[in-house]
């Protein structure tokens, strides 16, 4: 296929998107239909490029010393890619519904004003996984801060617009660090992603320590839209925003777009030969470590629904960057398997959440008592989730964390040893943030009356068939991920 379908598949969603803006729907099924349609001729034709894949690159933007805007598909770019497509439709389909209810209390301007942003953003991600290079990448990473900043805001109260505001304070500030790595590999390397990393170590000569300080300084900088510690305090705030967008920002498009910035840094720019066995590995290794930890802990701790599932989130994006951190290409395997399966256990957690906000309007865990017995079919699946993130054997969760543990095992790496038991003491306090709110969902610690539950029911399809197909990926990669770990072996081994 002609390498310009790569730069289609970015344009349909952010043309669609736009549209959306100016077009006269006299009702609201043809502009659910329409929204659906851009989204899904989007996922089909990035299917299609997955299956006749582009040979050559396409350059939209050549300027001087060979730096372009490009796009190319390779390995990383089909994962990464894959996981946008495959979700987004469902995401959007889910969405319809949910946006009712704030429709209902803001108006139809600002519900088009959603989906507008909303589609757009799937553009600009899909921009991030198909970049040829650092330079197209870090331009896509900063609109993808702007374009998403309108829907952390959306309902406009001041909590939303505080969020909004340290949202932008702090990615902003990551991605100046990260400007500051894409200088030094201008003068030092060259930025197009090939694997195995690209520095000149003669040109480099005495400045190795120089290059380590700014890959640690890199590491933060893009790790701050994956929430790594310390910087990671926006990510519980702006669960303020609609649950169609935190789940979007905490399992897919902004959060995994840090994770796999420093995917692409780490064994695609600075390379991880340069990197295994020094001081800068030691620090990014230590710093996934603290916030696998801190991100469990907090959340055992934390009692509003979505914010433990924010606090979650935190601790499995670092499991991805331990895998990163690890240097090696088993580490990569592992990184990428939990960067594909997270999302889809963490979208379907959080997908069930705003279920239960919508139907019955609770937000806080203690108030989750006996809704199991009203809404069984969304608690059920929410269920599954838990037991995924757990890493329960038979779901997809335990074989992402396997291929990390043992990629650890291999590295010989003391701190990579500490990271196996961050892992364990991460799963135990996973399965009782989780599982709290499954006893109180079905065993409720009081007797509660019909009237304090009437009302509540379990939601309409448009929610439920995204839930549905979830539990199905959950379940499928858990029992049958042979072909899939493969696949990512290849990658892992540069020979994609």
């Amino acid at each position: 296929m002609n390498p310009v379908a790569l730069f289609i598949a970015i344009m349909i969603p952010l043309t669609g998107g736009a549209l959306i803006l100016v077009l006269p729907f006299k009702k609201q099924r043809q502009f659910e239909i329409y929204t659906e349609t851009v989204v899904l001729i989007t996922s089909v034709l990035f299917l299609l490029l997955l299956t006749k894949k582009p040979t050559g690159t396409f350059t939209l933007v050549s300027f001087v010393n060979h730096l372009t805007i490009s796009f190319r598909l390779d390995g990383m770019s089909m994962v990464f890619g894959g996981l946008i497509s495959g979700l987004w439709p469902f995401a959007t389909l889910y969405a319809f519904e949910y946006m009712r209810h704030e429709e209902n209390n803001l108006g139809e301007w600002h519900a088009r004003r959603f989906f507008a942003f909303y589609t757009m953003t799937f553009s600009i991600t899909l921009g991030i996984a198909l970049a040829d290079n650092l330079l197209t990448m870090y331009c896509f990473y900063e609109m993808l801060t702007l374009i998403t900043l309108p829907l952390v805001m959306y309902t406009m109260t001041r909590e939303a617009i505080l969020a909004s505001r340290k949202y932008l304070y702090y990615s902003l500030g990551g991605a100046a660090f990260g400007f500051i790595a894409l200088i030094f590999i201008i003068v030092y390397g060259n930025v197009s992603f090939r694997y195995g990393g690209s520095l000149d170590l003669e040109a480099i000569g005495s400045r190795i320590n120089v290059l380590l300080l700014v890959y640690v300084f890199a590491f933060f900088g893009f790790g701050v839209k994956a929430a790594v510690c310390p910087f990671n305090a926006w990510l519980p705030a702006a669960s303020v925003a609609p649950t169609p967008v935190t789940a979007l920002l905490h399992a897919v498009a902004v959060v995994k777009s840090g994770a796999y910035a420093v995917l692409r840094l780490t064994y695609y720019c600075f390379g991880a030969e340069f990197l295994r066995g020094t001081w800068a590995q030691d620090v990014v290794l230590a710093a996934a470590i603290v916030t696998i930890l801190y991100g469990s802990a907090r959340a055992v701790k934390e009692t509003h629904f979505k914010r433990r599932l924010a606090y979650s989130t935190i601790s499995n994006l670092s499991y991805i960057l331990f895998g990163a951190a690890l240097m090696s290409p088993a580490g990569l395997v592992g990184a990428l398997t939990h960067m594909m399966f997270h999302g889809v256990m963490k979208i379907c957690s959080f997908f069930c959440a705003g279920a239960v906000i919508c139907q019955s309007g609770r937000i806080y865990v203690h108030q989750l008592d006996g809704l199991g017995r009203k809404m069984p079919r969304v608690f059920g699946m929410f269920t599954l989730s838990a037991l995924a993130l757990m890493g329960v054997p038979g779901l997809c969760g335990f074989v992402s964390k396997w291929n990390l543990a043992v990629a650890a095992m291999e590295s010989g790496n003391l701190l990579a040893y500490l990271g196996v038991g961050a892992l364990l003491i991460s799963a135990l306090l996973t399965a009782i943030y989780m599982l709290t709110v499954v006893v109180r969902a079905f065993f409720p610690q009081r007797e509660l009356s019909y009237a304090a539950l009437e009302g509540i029911h379990d939601p309409n399809w448009y929610m439920l068939v995204p839930l549905f197909v979830f539990c199905i990926m959950i379940v499928f990669f858990g029992l049958y991920s042979t072909p899939f770990v493969d696949f990512l072996t290849t990658i892992g081994k540069g020979l994609i």
